[in-house]
């Protein structure tokens, strides 16, 4: 089934070949097939890892196509929807171990050789993940390291952090007017830039703050926050850490609408006017003895009246999980930072490549969730769920309809080190990778044990 998706979600590829375009839909094929393995593992044989890597060395082959056609999908996926959530965030990969790969720049750590990411990920409102709709890539230069203290003194056009208002303007470019779009973002973009950037009607702002800026008139944001009355109160679960066990913590809510003064610092400070916004301040008042307390500060244009409004945006925030679960997939479960290609342009294309597959094993663990009862056959080959099915119960013999989604990703988790118990909740991507892996070993046999598709419905 991997195939049928592949050729679907890179139906817009152009190449300018359309050899090449069947090339890289084989190997995205290939590699979703099995995100968690090796390129040889997962293309199978020598002549097909060569072209791999011969499809990542071809100047051709840009980056930007690739991703552009996997823009073109999401795009068509969220007209579908009202509103969805735009989540933005960026991540080192980290090419260390690998030093003599050229093109690359110095991470956070000295020590640390490789590619800047950012990355804006569309999502549902109830947590779909329906896939890029800008990601930026870069190395920093060698040159610029130690200059931070000049920082200030720059335009935000001439710093990293342009990447939220670039992302920022590429989402709305991508997304359909008719459908709304919150950017939702931590605390690197609280940036007055960003909250003062002219958007298209239906876009708004999530940000969590980390600056206590002055506000217009007179006063500071939190300070004048805190004087506000309480909306009222918030449960929410806090999961379980590895220093305490899972518990439900109480946040005080309250709000305010007030302006945001240009920073001082600003070069343009004299042209620039205060930028309204409202501001929502949850904590938790009453920790546990020893327990960091709960805080959150966000920042935001959307209407905030009351609590419910309140709530809305802290649970809207919260899906900025996403985002980080993308990245994690992409680092952890397709292993982008194990590869040895020689050059931070081959890196670009394989990177890519990979993005298409990490988002499609986040898609499926989260899709899984919201429509449980839809037939796994949306995802999966008639032999790939019969061979599911049959090693999961131990039988020679598959039902006739297939399972539901739900199920069937439960039982490839499973296949993965997935316990499936009671308390477990529904699995993760981490065993999903690995469960990915081991199925289509399962398939295959299968299917050679079962040629013809008409005993395969029979057996």
């Amino acid at each position: 089934m991997t195939d049928a998706w592949a050729a679907e979600e890179l139906r817009q590829l152009d190449l300018g070949d359309a050899r090449l375009n069947r090339r890289v839909v084989r190997l995205v094929t290939d590699l979703a097939a099995q995100p968690a393995v090796s390129v040889p593992q997962a293309c199978g044989d020598w002549a097909t890892t060569k072209a791999a890597y011969r499809l990542w060395d071809h100047p051709q082959v840009t980056p930007a196509a690739i991703r552009d056609a996997h823009i073109q999908a999401t795009s068509a996926r969220v007209a579908s929807q009202e509103r969805v959530l735009v989540l933005q965030d960026t991540t080192d990969l980290d090419f260390r171990h690998h030093p003599a790969t050229t093109g690359l720049g110095p991470l956070e750590h000295p020590a640390q050789q490789g590619l800047k990411v950012h990355s804006a990920l569309a999502a549902s409102l109830a947590g779909v993940p329906l896939g890029l709709v800008h990601q930026a890539v870069w190395s920093r230069d060698p040159a610029a390291v130690g200059q931070r203290h000049r920082r200030r003194q720059r335009p935000t056009v001439e710093k990293e952090s342009q990447r939220w208002l670039t992302a920022l303007a590429a989402s709305q470019a991508v997304i359909p007017v008719a459908t709304g779009l919150i950017t939702v973002a931590d605390r690197e973009a609280d940036i007055y830039d960003l909250l003062a950037q002219p958007r298209r009607p239906g876009s708004e702002l999530l940000i969590r703050a980390t600056h206590n800026r002055k506000t217009d008139p007179e006063g500071y944001l939190w300070d004048t926050v805190r004087q506000q009355p309480l909306l009222g109160q918030h449960p929410v679960t806090v999961g379980r850490r590895p220093d305490q066990p899972p518990r439900t913590a109480t946040l005080t809510v309250q709000v305010a609408d007030l302006a945001i003064a240009p920073p001082r610092h600003h070069p343009d400070r004299a042209q620039l006017a205060p930028v309204p916004v409202r501001a929502i301040w949850a904590t938790e008042r009453n920790p546990p003895e020893g327990t960091q307390p709960l805080r959150w500060q966000l920042l935001t244009t959307l209407p905030v009246t009351d609590l419910a409004d309140a709530v809305q945006c802290l649970d809207w925030y919260a899906l900025r999980w996403l985002i980080e679960r993308y990245h994690y997939v992409l680092k952890s479960g397709c292993r982008i930072e194990t590869l040895q290609l020689g050059t931070a342009e081959r890196l670009e294309r394989a990177l890519a490549t990979y993005e298409l597959v990490a988002w499609r094993l986040l898609w499926l663990s989260y899709a899984a969730r919201q429509a449980p009862t839809e037939s796994c056959e949306a995802v999966l080959a008639q032999h790939e769920w019969q061979a599911l099915y049959c090693t999961i119960h131990r039988t020679a013999h598959p039902p006739e309809q297939p399972p539901s989604l739900q199920q069937a990703v439960r039982w490839i988790a499973q296949l993965g080190g997935f316990l499936g118990r009671t308390r477990d909740g529904e699995p993760g991507v981490k065993t999903l990778w690995q469960g990915w892996r081991r199925l289509e070993d399962i398939a295959a046999t299968w299917q050679l044990a079962h040629p013809s598709p008409g005993l395969m419905g029979n057996a």
